[in-house]
């Protein structure tokens, strides 16, 4: 797919046409105009005078883009979730999308309670008792590994927030996966 190259202002009727078709486009900013404000994943813009490494880089990332969002749309409309929920293997592998991460034994174990219950608040107990199967941690070592767990997924766009006085929730804070 070609990414449209458009001056902009002064061709804002066909932007707008082809934002509407959901089609990539440059704009070319005039040096006295002020750059659109846009969150559409298929625009960018440019300042003329156009750095051809700068001009070749923006193309590319809109082309990656668009691709992507092709992607998506095809799976969308087949019904085919491209990115699963996270997932903890038997080894302590945790993986959402394309990435992974290999957490501990204790910090698995209350992955594993956190992920049984995506979404909803489990509580100090039951993580203590998936934690340490058989013991009572201290207070300060439950606190700990929710810690460490919370700085080792969020590479994975997995937050884990916590419910004063009830426990913690484990979310994943990107639902398009990364």
């Amino acid at each position: 797919m070609d990414v449209a190259l458009l001056r902009w202002p002064s061709e804002q009727p066909r932007r707008a046409q082809l934002s509407h078709a959901g089609l990539p486009r440059l704009l070319v900013v005039e040096p006295e105009a002020a750059p659109p404000l846009s969150a559409d994943e298929l625009e960018d813009w440019v300042r003329v005078p156009i750095d051809e490494v700068d001009f070749e880089a923006r193309v590319a990332g809109l082309r990656r883009r668009y691709d992507t969002h092709l992607t998506r749309s095809a799976a969308a409309a087949s019904g085919v979730d491209l990115c699963p929920g996270p997932v903890l293997d038997a080894d302590g592998v945790l993986r959402l999308g394309a990435g992974w991460v290999c957490l501990p034994p204790v910090e698995a174990r209350l992955a594993a309670a956190l992920l049984d219950r995506l979404g909803v608040v489990v509580s100090r107990e039951a993580l203590s008792r998936a934690g340490w199967p058989g013991k009572v941690p201290a207070r300060n070592s439950l606190d700990v590994h929710v810690l460490r767990l919370r700085r080792r997924i969020s590479p994975l766009s997995l937050v884990i927030h916590t419910v004063r006085s009830r426990g913690y929730v484990l979310e994943v804070s990107d639902p398009s996966c990364p």
